[in-house]
């Protein structure tokens, strides 16, 4: 019968091996560093060398136990992972070392920990401006097509404005010098005086299309039609920003005059994140298009799946 299995580590390598008392003994099969194996490697390794002095035959002991204990060493390695003791990329195994300091792991954790939070910080912040978005869209969508129900048709073409677009604010007296490319995507500002830059979004923010979400400020009624055009699962999302946990996103900045300010169509997709305001008196940009994230997949092997599949090897 097949006794108990474990896992040590000696001079640099990984040891498997087979012993009721979990000792290395006799049956000890190891797993160097310089040549990396698998879990299907470590178990047809393990089979020999555990009934190798059985009396009994090998094929019915084989076809006994070899389940329980391919199961103890894929259950030891996953332990082993866990603790970044060795990686595995998909069905290769690799040594990676003892941990020597547990004061500097756990600092690195810390770093890590506090680096994932800031970055679901950031995640949440972008899903609110999205909705905030949809919200604002959806609305002018509602109001636009009530007007021309009242009307009876259409809005003429000169008094359309077309998504997306941005506002440039700015004295009379500011002399602008505008450059547009030839296929019409970049365009290039230069102004004498201060100006300020509005896209889309803050306009419809300030236009009341967000039903005052974004400050925080929206009535009871505005919060039962903001939640009716999100889907059910961001309603919770919704009321969160109704009682004011989301503040208004403005990015300011000031440079030289000399240099001017460079737009493209990819900028106002995006919200012009990045923006070179240009002024010798210096400028603002308020706006909150966040561009629609998308999310990835990684290449994370099936764990369940695995063991079945080194079985059937």
């Amino acid at each position: 019968m097949a006794k108990d299995a474990g896992l040590i580590e000696a001079n640099g390598e990984l040891k498997v091996f087979i012993d009721q008392n979990l000792s290395p003994g006799k049956g000890v099969v190891s797993l160097v560093a310089v040549h990396p194996s698998t879990v299907n490697t470590l178990g047809k390794q393990l089979l020999p060398k555990t009934f190798g002095q059985s009396n009994v035959n090998i094929a019915q002991q084989v076809a006994y136990d070899q389940k329980n204990i391919r199961r103890r060493v894929y259950d030891a390695l996953n332990v082993l992972m866990a603790m970044n003791i060795i990686s595995k990329e998909k069905k290769e195994i690799k040594w990676i070392g003892l941990p020597t300091n547990s004061a500097q792991e756990c600092q690195n954790l810390e770093v890590e920990r506090q680096r994932r939070l800031e970055r679901i910080k950031q995640k949440q912040s972008q899903l609110q401006e999205l909705i905030l978005q949809q919200i604002a869209f959806k609305n002018l969508v509602q109001r636009n097509r009530q007007a021309e129900q009242q009307a009876s048709r259409p809005p003429p073409p000169n008094s359309v404005i077309h998504l997306p677009f941005i506002i440039v604010n700015t004295s009379k007296k500011t002399v602008i010098d505008c450059s547009i490319s030839n296929d019409k995507f970049e365009y290039l500002f230069n102004f004498d005086n201060t100006f300020e830059i509005h896209d889309d979004i803050e306009v419809l923010k300030r236009m009341g299309m967000a039903y005052g979400l974004e400050s925080g400020s929206c009535s009871a009624e505005d919060l039962k039609m903001a939640r009716s055009l999100v889907p059910k699962a961001l309603e919770p999302y919704v009321t969160e920003m109704a009682q004011g946990s989301l503040g208004s996103v403005f990015i300011t900045s000031s440079v030289s005059a000399s240099n001017g300010t460079r737009l493209s169509a990819s900028d106002l997709t995006n919200g012009a994140d990045g923006m070179l305001a240009t002024s010798s008196s210096g400028s603002q940009y308020s706006g909150s298009r966040v561009e629609t994230p998308v999310s990835y997949v990684g290449e994370d092997d099936d764990e369940d799946e695995e063991y079945e599949n080194d079985e059937e090897d």
